[in-house]
């Protein structure tokens, strides 16, 4: 048996994703989670506030490297609290906005890619520091991937004015916590992160070519519409301005 949700509930929800698509396999608990967070944020925390402490989460990331690279590994857990508050904020930032219904649309578009941007740059250097030798392309090839991924939301969002920022079943929340995982199997079992950086980045490849031969058949779709569009206007305004017959 589903369980209730409030008129209210519904209500907020509805405010809170009806700019963007999800389609990530932790969607129905982390819309819930949203829902309830966003009416608890203090009136003092504006949009700005919360995507500053989702920046924030990632310096913390990138720290948890750096200890863990000259001091012990155990320092790789305060990535776990790192990616939290990166969630918490850059889940959080714009659906704020929404609730309190203070949207900036172009402006909020724009800063949470260039912040998820620096924070990728920033957590893939911290794996750089963490790796030696040939291991440090995985950290670059990963972030190459993920700047791939980025791209065709936005060229998505271009084409057919729909934000997504998942990849199938996988989002940036699911993406955080199987990083967060690997980071605990790291300080038990050697070599566990860079091998799962790999594999990650494998998988990104291969999500990244499926998504850009989808885009592209989308996007000769709207061409070919867009022509016989034309062609139908043109056709129009000659028949609407030829002179008639006597």
């Amino acid at each position: 048996m589903k369980p209730v949700i409030s008129r209210e509930a519904r209500e907020i929800l509805a405010a809170l994703t009806h700019d963007r698509e999800r389609t990530n396999i932790l969607k129905n608990m982390e819309q819930k989670a949203l829902v309830y967070l966003v009416q608890k944020i203090p009136v003092w925390i504006k949009s700005d506030g919360l995507t500053l402490i989702g920046f924030c989460g990632s310096l913390i990331v990138l720290a948890s490297f750096i200890l863990a690279t000259y001091l012990n590994k155990y320092w790789l857990l305060l990535g776990l609290p790192g990616f939290l508050m990166n969630w918490f904020g850059d889940s959080l930032d714009g659906r704020l906005a929404y609730y309190r219904q203070t949207p900036r649309k172009w402006y909020g578009f724009t800063l949470d890619l260039l912040v998820d941007w620096m924070s990728t740059i920033m957590i893939g250097f911290g794996y750089l520091i963490f790796t030696e030798g040939k291991w440090e392309l995985v950290g670059f090839g990963f972030v190459v991937m993920y700047g791939w991924a980025m791209l065709i939301a936005i060229i998505r969002f271009k084409v057919t004015d729909k934000y997504t920022i998942d990849s199938g079943i996988l989002g940036p929340t699911e993406v955080r916590i199987i990083i967060s995982a690997i980071m605990i199997a790291e300080i038990f079992v050697s070599g566990a992160l860079l091998y799962a950086a790999l594999a990650a980045g494998i998988m990104l490849f291969v999500f990244n070519i499926l998504d850009t031969f989808k885009l592209l058949r989308v996007a000769n779709r709207k061409d070919r519409s867009e022509k016989v569009r034309e062609n139908k206007n043109t056709i129009t305004k000659a028949n609407g301005t030829s002179t008639p017959d006597r």
